[in-house]
């Protein structure tokens, strides 16, 4: 994906098998209290939209993203994702998303519905979306993605817990829902290539990690985190650091 500060028409004659600009967004909301650095406020969710699309770009789910990719097209678009099923999501984030025109993907925890994130020792304890909220998000145009079943490090999970994590979270989500589930995303962002394989053998057509190095390709997409601090000059350095780490999005072997 060019730099934005490059035009649209730049930016749609990118050569096409490189691995997409996706960015990796978690709570929407007060960030008072945040020692994770994983909140944005609406306003500057709505701020970093706005630069997006005064640069001729435009949000989408990753399944979209990776849907126009596939045809040669899609230039023009980034991959906007959210960990952890916040509640918050559909009060902070959706109304934003639903201004800009932009959908996203969102990535749940079906074993934690109704709960807060206790894996954050430090908190704040933040309330996840109850299973309502998800099928909610679903008809507002969300891909609805899996986030595992308990947001566990799968590089450390046996067989079982992986096997639970990756295909029991898919299946609980595709009944759920009533639609496939295509998508999923490392908790931590630790990804190995047993995780690799046991997310591929559950049937997703692509994952996300944040930082793969060799093991980038549909089933370990990299992400660019995004927060609170990311105003115009740092969105733009991101976009260009983007085109350093870009390599052809095949398959890992």
């Amino acid at each position: 994906m060019p730099s934005a500060v490059e035009s649209p028409r730049r930016a749609r004659a990118a050569r096409p098998g490189t691995v997409p600009w996706i960015a990796m967004y978690h709570s929407v909301g007060d960030c008072s209290d945040d020692p994770y650095r994983v909140t944005v406020t609406p306003d500057r969710l709505e701020r970093q939209l706005r630069w997006l699309r005064a640069r001729g770009l435009r949000g989408v789910s990753v399944a979209e993203l990776l849907a126009a990719r596939a045809r040669g097209e899609g230039r023009d678009l980034v991959g906007l994702t959210f960990d952890d099923g916040y509640a918050d999501f559909l009060t902070g984030a959706l109304p934003v998303l639903t201004r800009w025109e932009c959908t996203a993907t969102l990535f749940v925890l079906p074993g934690r519905f109704g709960g807060d994130n206790a894996w954050d020792p430090l908190g704040p304890r933040k309330p996840l979306l109850t299973a309502d909220a998800v099928r909610e998000a679903a008809r507002a145009g969300v891909e609805i993605g899996s986030h595992g079943l308990t947001h566990v490090d799968l590089t450390r999970a046996d067989d079982t817990v992986l096997g639970a994590e990756t295909a029991g979270s898919r299946t609980l989500l595709r009944e759920l829902t009533g639609t496939p589930v295509g998508g999923f995303c490392y908790p931590y962002g630790t990804v190995d290539r047993r995780a690799v394989d046991a997310v591929r053998a559950a049937g997703y057509a692509y994952a996300c990690a944040i930082d793969p190095g060799p093991l980038t390709g549909p089933h370990a997409l990299p992400r660019v985190h995004i927060g609170q601090n990311d105003a115009a000059l740092r969105l733009s350095l991101k976009y260009r650091l983007h085109r350093l780490r870009r390599r052809p999005a095949a398959e890992p072997r």
